[in-house]
């Protein structure tokens, strides 16, 4: 089901980023090229400053606005595999780290790929009473770089972690589906629910997953027929609530794989359906409801 609407900022606040952080790497590439030349003349190196650049600072800026960064080793927790196998589909998981007697809450988690062409991959908003504590999906990477989580407290704080990652390509890498299959899929959600073998019936704790069609073209991707490349049109914006209480948002970009995969855990209020809604960059609005069974609440 699709109706035509106007999407929010949050693509063009992404794109910006995107041709901010493109702008920067130019001018890094052209002092790479004028120190290149001067050590050709000069019979000298500049190749270890070049290699030196880190993108990150630059990022805090345009992301954050340059709020303080504080140490989030003991707050989130990011896992992703050291060397990639598909750039296209790197698994990312997130996991709060807070003790259960910490009064503090995380609010939002913001996932940076930071040499992406768009490094804010996501910024997940978590409901305040689903007591969300894991977050796992698949994210494209376009370059050896270093992976940043970025947590909000309900204390107004940011606390960073981060991972090293080797891929790359993952932006260009051709869809894995022809267009006419992607299009027949276009926004069909799933919803599954996983039973945690650890915990008795009575629990309350939940880890489901919701499965969205949709081609998340990146905007980088070259049509193998044409040879033009595929405008970026992507899920930008995702809702999850249970009855009317919200679970988890997502403002998403292209550094999500093609059809976006969410697995979370949270905590059941009791309610009988879950409800997703879910926008694209071109305005469709994907909506489902699912039944679910609550036992022990």
């Amino acid at each position: 089901m699709g109706v035509a609407v106007s999407y929010s900022g949050a693509a063009h606040k992404d794109l910006a980023t995107m041709l901010r952080h493109r702008v920067r790497l130019l001018t890094i590439a052209s002092a790479l090229c004028v120190a290149s030349l001067l050590s050709i003349t000069l019979g000298t190196s500049a190749a270890p400053a070049a290699e030196a650049y880190d993108p990150w600072p630059g990022l805090v800026q345009d992301i954050f606005n340059n709020r303080p960064m504080n140490d989030g080793n003991d707050v989130i927790g990011i896992e992703m595999p050291t060397r990639a196998e598909d750039a296209a589909i790197v698994p990312v998981t997130l996991r709060t780290k807070l003790s259960p007697g910490d009064s503090r809450r995380i609010t939002a988690i913001t996932l940076v790929i930071d040499e992406n062409p768009a490094p804010m991959a996501a910024k997940f908003t978590l409901g305040p009473d689903a007591n969300v504590t894991e977050i796992s999906t698949r994210v494209r990477v376009n370059n050896y770089t270093n992976v940043h989580a970025v947590a909000e407290l309900s204390d107004g704080k940011l606390y960073m972690a981060k991972t090293y990652v080797k891929a790359s390509g993952g932006c260009s890498a051709p869809a894995g589906k022809n267009v006419e299959e992607a299009n027949s899929r276009l926004g069909q959600m799933r919803y599954r629910q996983f039973a945690k073998p650890e915990q008795g019936p009575a629990t309350t704790t939940r880890e489901a997953q919701i499965m969205i069609g949709h081609p998340n073209n990146s905007g980088l991707q070259m049509d193998q027929v044409t040879q033009l490349y595929i405008p970026a049109f992507f899920i930008n914006q995702l809702q999850l609530w249970q009855g009317d209480s919200p679970v988890l948002a997502m403002e998403g970009g292209i550094s999500i794989s093609e059809d976006p995969n969410i697995r979370f855990t949270f905590v059941s209020n009791g309610a009988k359906q879950i409800r997703a809604e879910a926008r694209d960059t071109d305005g469709h609005v994907f909506q489902h409801e699912w039944k679910v069974d609550n036992p022990g609440t």
